[in-house]
Order: structure tokens, then C-alpha cells, then sequence
């Protein structure tokens, strides 16, 4: 039975309630726009959501918010894409910055830590399933399942992530059966129907074009660039770091935290010691771990350091996204190109 595409309404509604109860890192968001996208809603196939989730993977940024951003602008293009990463974000920005305003005015964080204590457990349970239904669907060859359990041991190792990613990708060009369905340009559907079906061509505005990605491109720049006039000083150095930080988050959040930390201290933005209880309400927080850096903008120069430092950090992904991405849908049809990403994506399972 077809499925019937949602609506840009109905798309939106799912977006914000996804900012709400993206709990649990990556791994959790990942999780969670899985089973709700590909298994229940099925608004994305598994050849197609595994392919994008390879392209996030790469990318300097979150990836789950990079994922959302992706999947809203194949169901409804630029408008989509910036709805679902904005609201991806938007209900975190605000807790935090609540959260971030109690912490300054009453000096504790220990009873956010207790209020969400109870949903981790749910979250590391939903997790281990999602890998399962991942793994069990992109996971068909013997070299994609060797790669898997190498980048399981490469993580119980201690191996940073972003060379588990790089060595994915050079492995994935070398040998055509990493690709996600087997080696072929095209994956065979999963299961029945899905509005974004594997073997369907990308909708029109998914297709490479030259004015709209430098349209694109010149839309990111004159965002980025319009309010900078504007700022005072200590906002421009905001502006001009955060931006610098987001080309800096290959590997999660996790691994830009000393310079994020080493930074914020260097420009008076925080105490020694205060990133700490920053790590604490972002890690129990719904969204992205390097929402921290709104707990950061908001300490160092009040509600519009937030915004700034919130604003230029994601500002890079959604211009990855809304010009990388026809380009990454035009893969799909080149098995030199697929591979390398779907090797990610069983690195991404291990």
C-alpha cells in the first residue's frame, strides 16, 4: 500500500516534537529518527536514510541535526531542511538558556542531573535496538560485516572517531562491496513503501544545480556576514570563533571540547571550572551535546551571546547540507561513490 508523503504541516509538527525528545548524543537522535522515519512513519527507506546518515557522518557538525536537516530538504527542499535542523535545535536553545539562567543566578545544576537521570536507561535500550535493525538491513555483505566488528574493536580501543571514519572511507573506495545493499548504485526497498524510496530518483529539487548551490552558498555567506556590522565586540569575536569551531567538529562534540573549553576561558567567556556544569545540562538535555556552546554565549555576554554563538555554530551545517546534498543524491547512482559511504555507515553500526 503507497504511503502518502506528509504534508510541510505534518512535517514540521514531527520536527519540533523530535527537539523535544532527542535525548541520548547522537546515537539516541540517530536512533529515534530511525525508528520513527524508516519503521513507523516511513518517510525515508533504509538504502536512502543509511546513505545521507554516511554524508552526515563526514561532515565537521552534528550529525543527527545534519541527518534531520537532510531528510526535511528531500521531503520538502530548502524550506524542509531549514525547519527540520532549526527545530531539531530550537527547543534545546531555549532549555538552555532557562537552565543556563537559573545556573547563573542560583549556582547549581545537580537537580537538572537528577530530573533526567530516569531516561538514560531508556535511551541506551533504544540505541542497542536501533543498531540491531540498522546493522540487520545495511549490513548484507561479508567485507561491510568484517569492517563493522573492526570499528567496534577500533572504539573499545580508544581509536578517535574521525580516523575510524577516514580509514571507512579509504576502505570503502577500494572495495565496491562496502556499498550499503551490496556494491550497486541502486538498493532494492526494505519492507514495502516509503515516500523516498531507494530505487525512486531524487524529487527535482534534489537535483544538481549550479544557481541554486551557489545561490545557496551566497545565502549562507550574506547570513553569516549581514549582522556582523552590527555586533559589538565581543559579539564579533563570538561570531568569528563559533564559526571556527563548527569546521572543527569532525568526530562529535566530544572532540572539540578543549578547544571550545581552552577558548572560552581564553576570552574571559567563563571560570575554570564552569564548563563542566555546562557538559552537565547539555548531556541531560534534549539535542546535541555542542549545544553546550549555548550554556557558553550565554555566560559570556547574556541572551545575545547565546543566540550568536548558537547561530554560527550550526550556520555551516545547514550550508553543507542544502548544497552538498544533490550532490550526495547523484552518488547513489555511481558505485565508486556509494561505496565509501556506505562503508561509513557500517563503521557507524560498530
Amino acid at each position: 500500500m503507497p504511503v502518502s508523503p506528509p504534508t510541510f504541516a505534518e512535517a514540521a509538527k514531527w520536527w519540533l516534537r523530535l527537539g523535544f525528545i532527542s535525548f541520548g548524543g547522537p546515537a539516541g537522535q540517530i536512533a529515534t529518527m530511525h525508528q520513527e522515519l524508516v519503521e513507523r512513519k516511513r518517510w525515508i527507506s533504509e538504502g536512502r536514510f543509511q546513505h545521507a546518515l554516511g554524508y552526515c557522518t563526514v561532515l565537521p557538525g552534528p550529525e543527527a541535526q545534519q541527518l534531520a536537516t537532510y531528510i526535511g530538504w528531500l521531503l520538502h527542499g530548502i524550506p524542509g531542511g531549514l525547519v527540520a535542523g532549526g527545530l531539531f535545535v530550537l527547543p534545546s536553545f531555549f532549555i538552555l538558556v532557562g537552565l543556563t539562567w537559573s545556573y547563573q543566578n542560583y549556582g547549581t545544576v545537580a537537580w537538572v542531573a537528577a530530573l533526567f537521570a530516569g531516561i538514560k536507561p531508556a535511551v541506551v535500550a533504544i540505541v542497542l535496538l536501533a543498531a540491531y535493525r540498522i546493522g540487520k538491513r545495511s549490513i548484507r555483505t561479508s567485507a561491510s560485516r568484517g569492517l563493522a566488528v573492526v570499528s567496534f574493536g577500533a572504539a573499545l580501543a580508544g581509536v578517535p572517531f574521525p580516523i575510524v571514519v577516514l580509514a571507512a572511507l579509504v576502505l570503502g573506495s577500494l572495495v565496491p562491496s562496502l556499498a550499503v545493499g551490496g556494491g550497486h548504485g541502486k538498493i532494492l526497498d526494505v519492507d514495502g513503501e516509503f515516500v523516498i524510496a531507494d530505487g525512486v530518483a531524487p524529487p527535482a529539487h534534489a537535483l544538481v544545480s549550479g544557481p541554486r548551490i551557489a545561490a545557496v552558498l551566497a545565502l549562507g555567506l550574506v547570513i553569516g556576514a549581514l549582522p556582523i556590522p552590527f555586533l559589538g565586540e565581543q559579539l564579533r569575536e563570538m561570531a568569528s570563533f563559533f564559526t571556527g569551531l563548527a569546521f572543527l567538529t569532525l568526530g562529535g562534540a566530544y572532540a572539540v571540547l578543549p578547544y571550545l573549553h581552552d577558548g572560552a576561558i581564553a576570552h574571559g567567556w567563563l571560570a575554570p571550572g564552569q564548563m563542566l556544569d555546562g557538559l552537565a545540562l547539555g548531556d541531560t538535555t534534549p539535542g546535541p551535546l555542542i549545544m553546550v556552546v549555548t550554556f557558553v554565549g550565554y555566560l559570556g555576554a547574556g541572551f545575545a551571546g547565546a543566540v550568536v554563538a548558537t547561530a554560527y555554530t550550526f550556520l555551516p551545517s545547514f550550508v553543507f547540507i542544502l548544497a552538498g546534498g544533490p550532490f550526495v543524491e547523484r552518488a547513489r547512482e555511481i558505485p565508486r561513490l556509494a561505496a565509501p559511504l556506505g562503508a561509513v555507515s557500517a563503521a557507524v553500526v560498530g
